[in-house]
């Protein structure tokens, strides 16, 4: 099976059994977003492609472990062969935390704050880096909204500074205050990532209550004067009722601005259950659509160090997949 078929088969199915024994640190944990709970995912690869498969016995792939890595994919009627990555915290190689796994807001697609969580302290941040050093080539940053916006921002940077003194670089994906873009870059972080998470702005307003969505616009517009072209980007979730037009309109408002945009497929959870996920046909064709547009532009996600840009494992990635 081609490999882009079988990362939007796997996708749209939302996940897989697991029979056998995986290997250690194979399966990742999630705190935020709408994966944030379960049994947690691992990550199936074949070369340079990754995809990350949740774990749930009524899932309608299976994947076949072996302690030494190996695993094999059932899907579509084929048995693909290929590897199982151990993880740092989240993804392979990148210790990704969230710092704060609560939130004062209700996006709809969210069941963060469904579930209880405190915030971290640097020091257990600090920790959790430590302890994956060994198995990381980078650090990434995410976080709930505690109190506020603007507290929130200034407790991550906080976080940032202690966590500069690993060498590695650092990536921070948070809802942006007003100076948050300037007081990142100055802190030494080598990536960000401010979500719009809907194609329009009525959809926002119905998804994200309360959360201002110009204010993102506005972060991403300053992020790519700071951070250059290819080092910003941007959730955009397939799947929450948007139109063609509207999805694709969205995907060329970000790279008219140097924005790299992350194509997530709607896990309906939280407030979007009753939703069905994109299907193999429209994420194709979204994915096809952004990887025109990124080559018109001249950039892409293809250097990115962190984050989703570099892991790419739930997401269609035109730098790596197609």
């Amino acid at each position: 099976m081609q490999w882009i078929r079988l990362k939007e088969e796997a996708l749209a199915a939302g996940g897989c059994r697991v029979v056998g024994r995986l290997p250690e640190h194979a399966v990742a944990d999630s705190t935020a977003g709408p994966g944030a709970g379960g049994r947690g995912a691992v990550f199936f690869s074949i070369g340079q492609g990754r995809v990350r498969l949740p774990i749930a016995d009524e899932a309608p792939l299976t994947l076949v472990a072996y302690p030494d890595g190996r695993g094999v994919l059932h899907c579509g009627g084929e048995e693909i062969e290929g590897r199982i990555e151990p993880v740092g915290l989240h993804c392979p190689r990148q210790a990704f935390i969230t710092v704060s796994p609560v939130c004062r807001y209700r996006c709809r697609y969210c069941s963060v704050p469904l579930r209880e969580g405190r915030r971290r302290s640097i020091e257990e941040c600090v920790d959790l880096v430590s302890k994956v050093r060994a198995r990381i080539d980078a650090i990434a940053l995410t976080s709930g909204i505690l109190e506020s916006i603007e507290e929130e921002s200034d407790y991550v940077c906080q976080v940032v500074r202690a966590l500069t003194e690993f060498g590695l670089p650092i990536g921070v994906s948070i809802f942006p205050a007003a100076d948050t873009p300037e007081r990142l870059h100055a802190l030494g972080v080598r990536e960000v990532k401010f979500n719009l998470e809907t194609s329009t702005p009525a959809l926002f307003e119905q998804h994200c209550p309360g959360l201002p969505y110009d204010g993102v616009l506005d972060a991403l517009a300053s992020s790519v004067t700071l951070f250059g072209r290819g080092r910003v980007f941007s959730n955009v979730i397939v799947g929450l009722g948007e139109s063609w037009d509207e999805l694709s309109g969205c995907i060329d408002l970000l790279v008219g601005m140097g924005v790299v945009p992350v194509l997530r497929p709607l896990n309906p959870v939280a407030g979007c259950i009753g939703y069905g996920r994109p299907g193999t046909v429209l994420l194709d064709r979204a994915a096809r659509h952004l990887q025109a547009r990124l080559r018109e532009a001249g950039f892409d996600g293809g250097g990115a160090l962190t984050m989703c840009g570099a892991c790419t494992g739930c997401d269609i990635a035109p730098w790596r997949d197609l």
